[in-house]
């Protein structure tokens, strides 16, 4: 699958407490891959991971907002690519945050300089989904 709608399949997987992994791009073109939590909001095509201002990931989007998301499990997997923004909106960190707390079941930690990183999802990609 490569287009941004989201099947039922690709929903459920989506929902559960996973973790997947945030791929950007560091100044020297190699790639930076860290684990992460996020939230996904197929509606608007919106993946969203909260962080901190000064974190590798944010610096690296900063440079080139380009970044994917792959969450796997077993022979199963999704990546969402996209277009990345960091905003530190209050409203856009709490909707972040609300969402988050919906899908881990718990609200994240609350560290100073909290931000969320927004992916405009425009390619999906899946496997046994």
């Amino acid at each position: 699958m490569t287009s941004p709608r989201a099947s039922r399949p690709l929903l459920r997987f989506l929902a559960g407490p996973d973790v997947a992994t945030l791929t950007t791009l560091r100044p020297d073109g190699t790639p930076h891959v860290t684990a992460v939590r996020f939230t996904w909001d197929p509606g608007a095509s919106l993946a969203r991971v909260l962080t901190v201002a000064g974190a590798r990931k944010t610096r690296n989007l900063a440079a080139a907002p380009h970044a994917a998301l792959c969450q796997v499990d077993g022979f199963r997997w999704a990546t969402l690519e996209g277009t990345a923004t960091v905003s530190a909106d209050r409203g856009r960190v709490a909707e972040a945050v609300r969402r988050y707390t919906h899908r881990y079941g718990s609200p994240p930690p609350a560290p100073p300089g909290r931000v969320v990183v927004e992916i405009a999802v425009s390619r999906v990609l899946t496997l046994n989904l």
